[in-house]
């Protein structure tokens, strides 16, 4: 199975990058991915799309549907792929820990 490594953390993902064992997430995990994503530096809105992105998906077993993500944090589709430049689906959800969502290539 292929790893992440980041400051001498050793995390499980899969193929794609995403993380594994969800529940060993946080921040400094949160940031370390985000550079694979071509995301240098998570503002507060990058923070506000990751923390949802994490309490639905804590709540509900899966990731959000994008529609619904945008209606509740209040950005765009186009702003969340600004942030986020590989996409909702792949570079946000894999910034805030979850595994692949399904329906993601």
């Amino acid at each position: 199975m292929p790893t992440f490594e980041y400051g001498g953390v050793t995390l499980a993902v899969d193929e794609d990058g995403f993380m594994q064992e969800p529940d060993r997430w946080n921040q400094a995990v949160a940031a370390a991915l985000a550079t694979t994503e071509g995301v240098n530096a998570l503002t507060d809105n990058h923070w506000k799309v990751v923390n949802y992105l994490r309490e639905y998906y804590l709540q509900f077993g899966v990731a959000p549907m994008i529609r619904k993500l945008c209606k509740q944090t209040g950005f765009s589709l186009k702003e969340i792929y600004e942030m986020f430049p590989s996409g909702p689906a792949k570079g946000a959800c894999k910034v805030a820990g979850l595994p692949k969502p399904t329906g993601c290539v």
